[in-house]
């Protein structure tokens, strides 16, 4: 069900808001709404427009927050937003510190790492790269050379140049090394390496030793930089682990002072004439319980008054949404919000979706021994996860096994418990006429709701001669009637009775557009075009026929799901030698594994299939909007 809601507006002195914000807001669940929006006919209304204080320290300090160990719980302390924003600001300044140090290392930390990048192609060059940097006659270049190049450089250039080219390493690209020439030749070879692609990489003068041993070295000053970064992320930690119940107190009152701070985004600001001083306006929905004790605990205010709207139509936003369902029902909103939320003037359809998603399940999922398991593991997520689809699947899994006990089947055996009802591969027929009975009788209610629905929104045309509406039920009951009547030998009713309930309903239905606007005493009754509104309606009609017919025969796969259940299962108990002495147990388990995960999570989406296009596209719309208390927030 929809619980009713009361349209409020709370209004008070402006230096009164955060309180009024803490003390009600935080208390009873209100879904703000804009209090500009709502009020626009109000005259000298500005907004709420104030710079949140809260925000920076937060922001700063969510880096401290990060760094706790706040997963268990911690001794809450009551500080003032003044206390808690200054104790923040000084655990900041402790920090800043050895912050400051740590992200010195860090840098020192990247430093080393190119050095090493730079150094390590170069690592078997064994010669004193501090020397080689100083040279001041030869010409070096340290650098890189494609393996293709290089091959074309040993062989047929290298002989003739007047230079030492000494390989470092190498692998299926490139060559590493360095090579030396003469300062007089330096122009020239610089050119022809230049020619075969050789890409130079400059070395910083800060390697001592060889490329080995200066590579040996960065390593270590790496690891002894990282220990120390390590060293004072763990003085960090337990610093800030002794003043933990202190940080997250001080954290957690700016948090709903901030969010409480956000509010004046929807609330409005006046002054009254007789006064100087500004006053809050706040708009919202409650709950009709809420808004009585609301009422109540606000007559003690001297300052604050609270308005309670009951004329809904007077007001600029539509109701928010709240669903109230008995807790066995409740997963099942899951399908609801999936499909759209319903609107305030709608009918909640989260029992009829429990009760039908259920019962098609186990029509099309009956064994007894699968059923129970469905229910334990179901039951065991939601225990474990509080999961609503694993709630739903428990609830599936009891009517599988009542089905199942139907059926007579029990981890697919045929013949271990009697059927109470029928065993669906032996009464082929029995099973898809059932379906399809079944199915008729979901349409006739889904018209219902949509004529309860139309009803409510006082839609004239949806209600009347609609194809969901009075027209369509009585035509569709009607033909269900004659072909039931036809289908068991006996005769049809007379003519002229055959002619009200199917020639009338389908010219209500043609003419639904015209006889609404005569209804509603509108000018232009038909259309401008009214030789096009004759083929779009009769076109119109057609297809409604025709639904009507698809979405009948489609209730069949009920009944065919019914039975290829039994028919995998037979072919598990073939594979598994069931009938032998000697049964392959494991096959046998693991087939029923198979065949419950499978089969299952297509029967669900099946069944999913038909609440949405054969059931809730008759009756439901689902434009509404979700009631979101600030309190939740």
């Amino acid at each position: 069900m929809i619980e009713k809601m009361k349209f409020i507006s709370i209004t008070g002195p402006k230096n009164e808001f955060d309180r009024v914000v803490n003390v009600y807001l935080n208390k009873y669940e209100i879904h703000l709404e804009n209090a500009l929006t709502e009020l626009s006919s109000v005259k000298n209304l500005k907004p709420f427009v104030e710079i949140n204080p809260y925000k920076e320290v937060l922001s700063r300090s969510e880096e401290i927050i990060k760094k706790l160990d706040n997963t268990g719980p911690y001794k809450k302390k009551d500080m003032s937003v003044e206390e808690a924003s200054n104790y923040l600001n000084s655990v900041l300044s402790q920090l800043e510190e050895l912050n400051a140090k740590k992200k010195e290392l860090k840098a020192q930390r990247s430093h080393l790492y190119e050095l090493i990048k730079q150094i390590e192609p170069f690592r078997h060059l064994n010669y004193d790269i501090n020397k080689i940097l100083q040279f001041k006659f030869i010409k070096f270049r340290f650098g890189r050379i494609s393996y293709e190049y290089y091959t074309k450089f040993s062989k047929h250039v290298y002989d003739n140049l007047t230079t030492l080219f000494i390989e470092c390493d190498r692998d299926a690209e490139y060559v590493w090394g360095v090579y030396f020439v003469p300062e007089r030749d330096s122009a020239k070879v610089d050119a022809i390496y230049s020619s075969l692609h050789f890409e130079k990489m400059f070395l910083p003068n800060e390697y001592e030793g060889t490329p080995e041993e200066a590579y040996n070295t960065i390593i270590e000053k790496q690891k002894q930089i990282s220990d120390q970064i390590d060293t004072l992320r763990v003085q960090i930690k337990e610093q800030l682990q002794t003043v933990k119940d202190d940080v997250l107190s001080a954290y957690n009152t700016l948090i709903t002072f901030s969010n409480n701070f956000d509010v004046r985004k929807m609330a409005a600001c006046t002054k009254k004439k007789e006064e100087s001083n500004l006053y809050f306006i706040l708009c919202g929905w409650v709950t009709e319980a809420n808004s009585n004790r609301l009422l109540s605990d606000m007559e003690k205010e001297n300052d604050i008054y609270c308005i309670v709207e009951d004329d809904h139509a007077s007001l600029t936003t539509k109701p928010p949404t709240k669903l109230k369902n008995l807790r066995i029902f409740k997963p099942f909103e899951m399908f609801i919000k999936m499909y759209g939320t319903p609107a305030y003037n709608e009918i909640d359809p989260t029992f009829f979706v429990a009760i039908t998603y259920s019962l098609l399940f186990g029509m099309m999922f009956g064994d007894v021994g699968q059923g129970i398991c469905l229910i334990l593991g179901g039951a065991l997520i939601y225990k474990l996860k509080k999961s609503n689809l694993a709630a739903i699947i428990a609830s599936a899994g009891i009517f599988s096994t009542i089905f199942g006990f139907l059926y007579g089947s029990i981890f697919g055996f045929e013949d271990v418990i009697p059927h109470l009802w029928l065993n669906p591969m032996e009464n082929v027929m029995t099973v898809l006429l059932t379906a399809v009975g079944f199915g008729v009788a979901l349409i006739l209610i889904a018209m219902i709701l949509n004529i309860i629905n139309g009803l409510k929104a006082k839609d004239t045309e949806r209600v009347l001669f609609d194809t969901n509406g009075v027209a369509g039920l009585v035509f569709y009951g009607a033909a269900i009637t004659c072909i039931a009547l036809t289908a068991t030998g006996k005769s049809l009713p007379a003519t002229i009775i055959l002619v009200i309930f199917f020639v009338i309903p389908l010219l209500l239905i043609f003419f639904k557009e015209p006889l609404t606007h005569l209804i509603q005493k509108k000018s232009e009754i038909l259309p401008d075009s009214k030789i096009m509104f004759f083929v779009e309606s009769l076109f119109e009609l057609v297809e409604i026929l025709l639904s009507y017919v698809t979405n009948t025969i489609s209730f069949l796969r009920v009944g065919a799901f019914a039975m290829s259940h039994v028919a995998m299962m037979g072919v598990v108990m073939l594979l598994g030698q069931a009938e032998s002495a000697h049964p392959n147990i494991f096959i046998i388990i693991l087939g029923n594994i198979f065949v419950a995960g499978m089969e299952g999570l297509i029967v669900g989406i099946q069944v999913l299939r038909l609440e949405y296009y054969e059931m809730f596209s008759r009756f439901y719309k689902g434009t509404g909007k979700e009631f979101k208390p600030f309190k939740n927030k």
